[in-house]
């Protein structure tokens, strides 16, 4: 299988006045086309950490991150935001809509950011609005929303550049259960139906159960490496 992620003796530490805190030590995984990899690990295990650094949002203190065989550290500014525009899609626990923005606006973001044109999207957001089942829901603003749709949004969002991978930081942490599940059911849609690789950062065992592998996170180390069956 192709590897679309690969990081070797990933380290990251902050300063903090005059400590030095090691958060991520010594981190080797890969990560292959169309995965579906969930993150877990108790607070401040660094899951979030991992993620950011993967996403190009953060940057290792020392180590090596791979996206499609391109060194992060030797793109320059310019190249690794496009890159992030392009080839990551990002879901946050917050969704992070704009509150004054349609449903159909909040999720053309990305290319209006990456200046292009809205209208020559139109097929593929009718596309999208209809697998989140939210077509019906294009002229409302987020606070018309419930927390489930507006997760629904933030995903079509960050799938309307058609990135190869997403990047999903407690995608349903904010939800009930209920709502939560549907959310994880169409995540999974889209890594089966997409073939988009998706990687989560997740406390709970039951999402976790959505992918196919999980990768266990200790103080700041990998300390597990689990394939579902």
């Amino acid at each position: 299988m192709n590897q679309v992620i690969v990081t070797q003796n990933l380290f990251k530490a902050y300063t903090m006045g005059t400590l030095n805190v090691e958060i991520l030590k010594d981190i080797n995984i890969s990560i292959n086309k169309g995965e579906f990899v969930s993150i877990m690990g108790p607070s401040g295990s660094g899951k979030s950490t991992l993620l950011y650094l993967l996403g190009g949002l953060d940057r290792p203190t020392s180590g090596s991150i791979k996206i499609n065989d391109k060194e992060l550290s030797s793109m320059s500014d310019k190249a690794e935001s496009a890159m992030r525009r392009r080839d990551l899609g990002f879901v946050f626990q917050f969704y992070n809509l704009v509150p004054n923005l349609s449903v159909e606006e909040n999720v053309l973001l990305p290319i209006l950011l990456d200046g292009k044109k809205a209208k020559k999207y139109h097929e593929r957001l009718n596309e999208l609005l209809e697998l989140i089942g939210l077509a019906d829901r294009k002229n409302h603003t987020p606070r018309e929303l419930s927390g489930g749709q507006q997760q629904r949004v933030a995903i079509a969002r960050a799938l309307i550049n058609d990135p190869e991978i997403i990047l999903a930081d407690e995608p349903i942490g904010n939800l009930d259960s209920k709502t939560g599940i549907e959310v994880m059911k169409l995540l999974k849609r889209i890594n089966l139906e997409k073939s988009k690789t998706i990687i989560q950062v997740t406390h709970s065992s039951e999402s976790a159960e959505y992918g196919n592998r999980t990768i266990n996170l200790l103080d700041g180390r990998v300390c597990q490496q689990s394939n579902e069956e």
